[in-house]
This record gives C-alpha cells, structure tokens and sequence, in this order.
C-alpha cells in the first residue's frame, strides 16, 4: 500500500494542475458552509456508531482461522452477505467524505488525506465485494486498517496518551 500522500502525488498527475487548482479553490469556497448540513453527532460518535461497525463487516468478511482440525476460510457465501460486505464497503467510503466537512475536519492537510484514504479504501473493498473477490477484499480490508490506524496514531492519542476531546 503506498503511503497516502504518494497516493495524493499520483493523483496530481493524472488529474493535471489545472484541475487539481479548480478542486482546491472549489474546497476553499464558503459555499459548504452554507449547505444545510445538520451535524447529528461528533465525530467521535460517527466513528463508533457507523465506521467501526461497518469496518468490522469488511473484516470480519474474509479470514482464516486455524484450529486443531485444520484452517477454515471464511468468506461471504451467498448473494446476500456479499451485498451485506458490500453495503458496508460503501459506509466506510462514503464516512470517509463526511470527515471531509468542514465542521468535522481537524485540519486541511493530514487529517483530508487520511480520509481521502479511507474514501478509496472503502471503495476498494466495495468493488471487491461487487465482484467477489476475496483476495482484494482482504487486502482493502487492510487498507482500511490502515488508513484507520494511521488516522488515529496522528489524531485520536495526543502524545500525552490522553484521548483527543470530541470534536
């Protein structure tokens, strides 16, 4: 997995200057902070009531586990626990862009790309659920953890160890 601000340095290239220079003067305009936005929770509460959980799907979808008897694979098996995989895919990727408002973003520069990570984890893991891949599946899951963990080494532990206030 590349570290999300080579991920961030592709990005640049293939969209060109130009366009990355109209999506930023896009993000620096006022008009999100007029959109009828109604923040129900923190963000705090948005991790533990909708991405944690929707993450554990996708983790939970795709392991191994080794017992005495042997190892068993898991995966989704039916129709509907792929879609139940995907839909969750789809809450963390989409989380991700709600840690993008304004009002929830600690910050214009890591705390964007770490979400910007999460969005294309969670995509990940969705299009691999739509195509029933467990390999890729398991490997965004991964994604996922990492942009979590990274996210939250920088952000959620001060380096005091205390937990970071609810924002």
């Amino acid at each position: 997995m590349l570290p999300h601000h080579t991920k961030l340095t592709q990005l640049g290239a293939r969209l060109g200057l130009s366009t990355l220079m109209a999506l930023a003067l896009i993000g620096c305009s006022t008009a999100a902070d007029d959109a009828p936005f109604r923040e129900i929770v923190g963000t705090k509460m948005m991790m533990t009531a909708v991405i944690d959980p929707s993450a554990d799907v996708v983790w939970d979808s795709v392991k191994s586990i080794i017992t005495a008897e042997g190892i068993e694979e898991i995966q989704p098996q039916s129709q509907e626990e792929w879609i139940a995989v995907r839909n969750a895919a789809v809450i963390v990727g989409e989380a991700g862009n709600l840690l993008m408002l304004e009002r929830r973003a600690k910050d214009q520069g890591d705390w964007i790309l770490w979400s910007l990570d999460l969005v294309d984890a969670g995509k990940a893991a969705m299009l691999a659920a739509e195509t029933r891949d467990p390999q890729a599946l398991f490997a965004a899951g991964g994604e996922i953890y990492e942009a979590c963990l990274g996210c939250h080494e920088q952000y959620w532990i001060q380096g005091d160890g205390n937990v970071m206030p609810e924002r």
